[in-house]
């Protein structure tokens, strides 16, 4: 396999990503020997793998995940969303900072500090992330309980999140929090990916599109992708889609205001974020955050908002 250049810098990912030099394939072959067939050094003399192959993003997400984040055996079932981790561990960075301007500049680690990953699916990615950079513990919710049983094989497999990561199965698909938060529950954080399209068409054409970029010259593998990896209904689409999902958060945090201190979200459509700020101001959210993110040619947002006054803000111990 011919050597290629050192990748630059990806200054656009957070400053403590593990993937901001890109990947290093030498490594992560010796880590999944599976991968050596799918990497290829491109016209810019960079190795990489065509990422319109679902497959293949998945040996390369084990790869990094046993290379990274101290993982010994992961996998998804056909079907479910395989995710990007650089954009996933952006997430998880972005929440420690959070966390560390709340906290008199002392990043907060350990497993006292717990979050809750709504809509955990079936990778449970943001938990393992999570864990394995600051030692946090994590509740994790779904509607979808294959995906559950997903990530209890994954839990199970690897000993070092049997006590960090727990599941819990939202039996009423209409709620977020309700069933979930119970009055002994503290959470220094919540963290969700939210279905953001509003229906199954919506959601095929973004995966179609966003696969033609990919590799706009070979419609088979445009079209196979979108059909065996493109998520479950569940992971892409909700009726009213990010807008209505979103503001139905907004709404069911505001019966929570002292088991949390900073709710979050990812936006994916600036449009929706005035809708958010004014829900936000209606439920009397103390304080809102938002959290430019870019991923490539991709940008996103976090908001983040909390109920805790100043003064109990200053009282929450981390």
């Amino acid at each position: 396999m011919k050597k290629a250049k050192i990748t630059t810098e990806k200054v656009n990912l957070h400053p403590r990503n593990k993937h901001r030099f890109g990947y290093d394939f030498e490594q992560l072959i010796k880590c999944c020997p599976n991968l050596k067939d799918f990497v290829f050094t491109n016209q810019y003399e960079t190795q990489t793998i065509d990422f319109s192959i679902p497959e293949v993003v998945k040996l390369l997400n084990k790869a990094l995940l046993i290379s990274e984040y101290d993982i010994t055996n992961w996998d998804i079932p056909r079907n479910y969303l395989c995710p990007p981790l650089p954009g996933r561990a952006d997430y998880i960075h972005y929440i420690a900072d959070l966390l560390t301007e709340s906290n008199n500049g002392i990043l907060p680690e350990g497993d006292n500090i717990q979050g809750l990953d709504i809509g955990i699916g079936s990778n449970c990615i943001y938990p393992i992330i999570g864990n394995s950079v600051y030692n946090w513990s994590f509740v994790g919710t779904d509607i979808d309980e294959n995906a559950i049983q997903n990530c209890k094989k994954i839990i199970e497999n690897n000993p070092k999140l049997i006590e960090a990561i727990s599941l819990q199965l939202q039996v009423e698909s209409r709620f977020i929090f309700k069933n979930i938060i119970t009055p002994e529950d503290k959470f220094e954080f919540t963290i969700c990916n939210p279905p953001f399209h509003s229906s199954a068409a919506e959601a095929t054409k973004s995966s179609l599109r966003k696969v033609t970029n990919l590799e706009p010259n070979s419609i088979e593998k445009i079209i196979k992708p979108v059909l065996n990896f493109g998520g479950q209904n569940t992971e892409l689409w909700c009726e009213g889609g990010e807008l209505a999902f979103i503001t139905q958060m907004i709404f069911e945090s505001a019966k929570y205001p002292l088991q949390c201190f900073w709710f979050t979200t990812l936006v994916s459509k600036k449009e929706n974020l005035s809708s958010f700020y004014k829900t936000l101001n209606k439920v009397s959210a103390v304080e809102v955050k938002t959290i430019d993110m870019a991923q490539g040619q991709k940008t996103s947002r976090i908001v983040a908002w909390t109920f805790l006054s100043e003064a109990q803000q200053k009282t929450w111990k981390f």
